[in-house]
C-alpha cells in the first residue's frame, strides 16, 4: 500500500487523534500507555529512544519496543533522538514494523541533549535536519514526524516549521516554549506561536504546553486551530485528564500497578509514576515519601501505595462539610489534580516549598524539596543559608581561613607563606621551622659532619629531606 501522508495519515492511520500522550523518558512505557488509553488517550508515543543505542543493542530494542505484541497499544509513534541521518534511518527501519510513524525529537532541552548534540540543540542546523528527514521520508514505509520547540521570534518559528514540512515531515508537534524555558524557568507556553505555525503549514499540528485539564485541551484547540493536543506533566499527575475526570489517586494507582503485573517495567519507572500520582499527598504524609523512595521491590512500592490510600481515606473521613482544600489546591490532596510548577522567582503554593530565587529574595523561612529531604535525614544540620555561621576569610584568596592560623590564611596560602619564611603554623600543622631546627641540631651532634648551609628564602638549604609539613 502507498504510504499515507499529512492529513490522510492523521485521519486514517491515527484515527483523527486529538488526545495525545507525550513521549517521556522512562515515563511513557507500555504499562503507562495502556493506562492512559483506558482513560481517553487516543494516541501515545514511546519514551525518547537513542537511535545509536537502538541500532547496536538488541536488548535495548527488546526492552523498549520488541516486547510482547499488544493490540491495545495502537496507534503508536516511536520517537528517536539522533544527529546522524544514516543512524536515524537505520534505527527507524528497525522500528517501523512495530509502530505507525517515527518521530524525530527536536524538542528536548535538557543538559544531556546538549552534551549529546540532539533534541532542541539541533534547531539551528537546518541543513542537517533537512537531510535527516528527507532520507527517512524516502526510505521508510511509515511517515516521519517531528516534535519541536519554538524560537523566541514567531517568524523564525514559522520558517523552521515550513522547512521541516518541505523536507518530508508529515505531522508536527509544537511545544510552545523555547529551549531555555525549562525547570523553574518554564513559564507559560505560547499558543500564539503554535497558532502561527498551524496557519503556515499544510500538515497536521499537535499543540503542546499549558495543558492541565480537559478544559485546557478544548481551549487550546479553539485558540490554536491544532488538530490535537499533547500532554506530558498533566497526564502524569492525572491519567484521566482526557476523560475530564479527577478520580481518587488510589483508584488510578491500583489500576496502574495491576497493569504492571501483566506488563512489567523497571521499578524506577513505577516509583516515578507513583511519586507523580501521590505528589500532593506526599506533601502531607512526608514520612511515607522516604519509604517509597527506599522500596526495592514492586510489592514494597505497592505496600506504600496501600498505606497512602488508608491515610487518605482517614483524612477524608475527618473532612468537615464545607471545608476547603488546604494549600490553595483545587481539590483535596487525595484527588488527581495538576501540579503547577512555580514560575521564575515564585514560591510554590504548597507550604514549606520554594525555589532558590525565593531564598535569594529574602524568604529564607522555606526550603526546597531536596533540602527538606536532607533535613528529615539530619534534623540537626542547618540548610537555611541565612542561619549558617559566617566564616572569616583568608587575607589573600577569600576562602575561609583557618580558625587557629597564625597568619589568618587558609591552609593553601598558609603553607606557601610558612614554607617561604621557614615558619611554623600549629593551627594548620605546618612545622617548617621546628623540623629545620631539629635537623640542624642532629647535624651538629654528628662528628665529622660538615656544618649545614643556612636556608635562604623559599627552601631549607642542604636538607631536601626535611621540606614539608607534619601532616600529609
Amino acid at each position: 500500500m502507498p504510504k499515507l501522508q499529512g492529513f490522510e495519515f492523521w485521519r486514517c492511520t491515527l484515527g483523527g487523534a486529538r488526545h495525545v500522550v507525550a513521549p517521556m523518558v522512562d515515563q511513557s512505557e507500555l504499562a503507562w500507555r495502556l493506562l492512559s488509553r483506558r482513560h481517553g488517550a487516543q494516541l501515545c508515543y514511546t519514551p525518547m529512544l537513542h537511535a545509536q543505542v537502538f541500532v547496536r543493542d538488541a536488548n535495548y530494542r527488546k526492552e523498549n519496543l520488541y516486547c510482547e505484541a499488544c493490540p491495545e497499544d495502537r496507534p503508536l509513534i516511536v520517537q528517536f533522538c539522533a544527529n546522524d541521518p544514516e543512524v536515524f534511518v537505520q534505527a527507524a527501519l528497525l522500528a517501523q514494523d512495530y509502530c505507525d510513524a517515527v518521530d524525530l525529537n527536536l524538542g528536548c532541552p535538557q543538559m544531556i541533549a546538549k552534551r549529546g548534540h540532539y533534541g532542541a540543540f539541533l534547531q539551528e542546523e537546518w541543513d542537517l535536519l533537512q537531510r535527516m528527514i528527507l532520507l527517512a521520508h524516502e526510505r521508510l514505509s511509515v511517515p516521519v514526524t517531528c516534535k519541536i520547540r519554538v524560537f523566541p521570534e514567531i517568524d523564525r518559528t514559522v520558517q523552521y516549521a515550513q522547512m521541516l514540512e518541505k523536507a518530508g515531515c508529515q505531522l508536527l508537534t509544537v511545544h510552545g516554549r523555547t529551549k531555555e524555558q525549562k525547570g523553574a524557568l518554564s513559564g507559560p507556553a505560547s499558543w500564539e506561536h503554535i497558532r502561527a505555525v498551524r496557519k503556515a503549514v499544510n500538515i497536521p499540528v499537535f499543540a503542546n504546553g499549558n495543558i492541565q485539564c480537559l478544559r485546557d485541551v478544548e481551549q487550546c484547540i479553539q485558540s490554536t486551530g491544532a488538530q490535537g493536543v499533547m500532554s506530558a506533566e498533566g497526564n502524569l499527575h492525572n491519567p484521566a485528564l482526557f476523560e475530564g475526570r479527577s478520580p481518587a489517586v488510589w483508584e488510578l494507582a491500583e489500576e496502574y500497578l495491576a497493569i504492571v503485573q501483566q506488563h512489567p517495567c523497571p521499578l524506577s519507572c513505577v516509583r516515578a509514576h507513583l511519586f507523580k500520582l501521590w505528589h500532593h499527598t506526599l506533601q502531607v504524609h512526608q514520612q511515607l515519601r522516604e519509604e517509597l523512595a527506599k522500596a526495592k521491590t514492586l510489592e514494597g512500592v505497592s505496600a506504600v501505595s496501600r498505606e497512602l490510600k488508608l491515610r487518605c481515606q482517614e483524612d477524608a473521613s475527618r473532612q468537615l462539610e464545607g471545608e476547603e482544600p488546604a494549600g490553595g489546591l483545587p481539590f483535596f490532596h487525595w484527588v488527581c489534580q495538576p501540579y503547577v510548577r512555580p514560575g521564575p522567582g515564585e514560591g510554590s503554593k504548597e507550604k514549606g516549598v520554594c525555589s532558590r530565587r525565593a531564598l535569594e529574595s529574602g524568604r529564607p523561612d522555606v526550603l526546597s524539596k531536596n533540602k527538606q529531604k536532607k533535613q528529615l535525614r539530619n534534623p540537626r544540620k542547618t540548610f537555611d543559608p541565612s542561619l549558617k555561621p559566617k566564616y572569616a576569610k583568608c587575607d589573600q584568596c577569600g576562602n575561609p581561613k583557618g580558625n587557629r592560623c597564625v597568619f589568618n590564611l587558609c591552609r593553601s596560602c598558609c603553607k606557601k607563606r610558612a614554607f617561604k619564611e621557614t615558619a611554623d603554623c600549629p593551627g594548620h600543622g605546618l612545622l617548617f621551622k621546628t623540623k629545620l631546627e631539629k635537623a640542624l641540631a642532629w647535624q651538629r651532634e654528628q662528628p665529622g659532619r660538615q656544618e649545614p648551609q643556612q636556608p635562604g628564602p623559599g627552601g631549607l638549604g642542604g636538607f631536601p629531606g626535611v621540606v614539608g609539613s607534619a601532616r600529609a
